[in-house]
């Protein structure tokens, strides 16, 4: 069994109520609240809970036999978290992606935002606006957060993080850059933020797994049609994760199951030549290094 505790947010086949689960072995899930009743059920209040839940899931899944293992074929997986109070998203975090954009490298973190409405989960469709012709790509590391806070420090920041999952900051880059330059705009259409397939819990909440984890030195990558458009690390980042949850905390209070994109790598539709833009009948695949990968078609409206 992997030292990680990777929750899921899954639904038995045939039914639509959302369950908590955790990844084990390969191509299987535990149900967490199965035999145990006092365990959530959403994932929000998991993390709510903070480290005595994670640890206790990390026992439950370290001490239950195969027998109560479940196949991913038998069940669907979610988004694994869909009512976060925010989310949050870094621009140009990356000095090569700020390049290709033409724009000059920040000073400081630009945040933006996106709403709970465009949360999708890996495998679900995206959906293109019939306004828009110009559909982008954005892989990025997204922190949950786990412990609400205001003004945190950097040196304690990531003791407010969750977890982590993958993220996909599906853009129109027609409603973001032309039509009144309008970032909200052209990030927040329905489906435009996949995420998944897991929430990789922050292995510092249950330090007897005697794991680490570091969001600032992962392989992150997209493809789209199988082709690697993407590829680069989060050691690249300009504000590395503690700096934006710092940063962010300054201005909000951080509130248990807020989401946060820190920004994509360079190799974004946007800056080919000539431009790349997602059409019905792709598919974008986000990966990034010990969480997993996320998959989406994209559809007409």
């Amino acid at each position: 069994m992997s030292r990680f505790l990777r929750l899921v947010t899954f639904q038995y086949t045939g039914t639509r109520t959302h369950r908590v689960g955790a990844l084990v072995g390969s191509g299987h899930l535990l149900d967490l609240s199965a035999k145990h009743l006092d365990m959530p059920k959403d994932m929000k209040e998991v993390l709510s809970r903070g480290p005595s839940v994670a640890a206790k899931a990390h026992h439950i899944v370290s001490t239950s036999p195969p027998s109560m293992h479940i196949r991913l074929s038998d069940v669907t997986l979610k988004a694994p978290l869909y009512n976060p109070q925010k989310i949050l998203c870094v621009g140009l975090n990356y000095a090569d992606h700020a390049r290709e954009s033409n724009m000059p490298i920040p000073k400081e973190p630009i945040l933006f935002s996106k709403f709970p409405s465009t949360i999708i989960g890996s495998g679900e469709n995206i959906v293109k606006p019939s306004s828009t012709e110009e559909l982008d790509y954005e892989v990025e590391l997204a922190v949950v957060i786990g412990k609400s806070g205001k003004n945190i420090p950097e040196s304690s920041a990531l003791q407010h993080v969750g977890g982590y999952t993958v993220a996909n900051d599906v853009s129109a880059r027609d409603w973001q850059l032309r039509k009144g330059g309008q970032w909200l705009a052209g990030k927040t259409f329905d489906t435009f933020a996949p995420l998944g397939p897991c929430i990789l819990v922050n292995p510092e909440w249950y330090p007897e797994a005697q794991a680490t984890f570091d969001p600032n030195n992962l392989s992150i990558r997209c493809k789209l049609n199988n082709r690697v458009v993407q590829n680069s690390s989060t050691k690249e980042f300009i504000f590395n994760v503690q700096q934006v949850v710092a940063y962010a905390s300054r201005i909000m209070t951080l509130r248990a199951g807020d989401i946060i994109l820190t920004g994509t790598p360079p190799g974004v539709g946007l800056g080919h030549k000539p431009p790349l833009w997602m059409v019905p009948g792709d598919r974008v695949t986000c990966e990034i290094e010990g969480i997993g990968e996320i998959s989406n078609p994209i559809v007409a409206e």
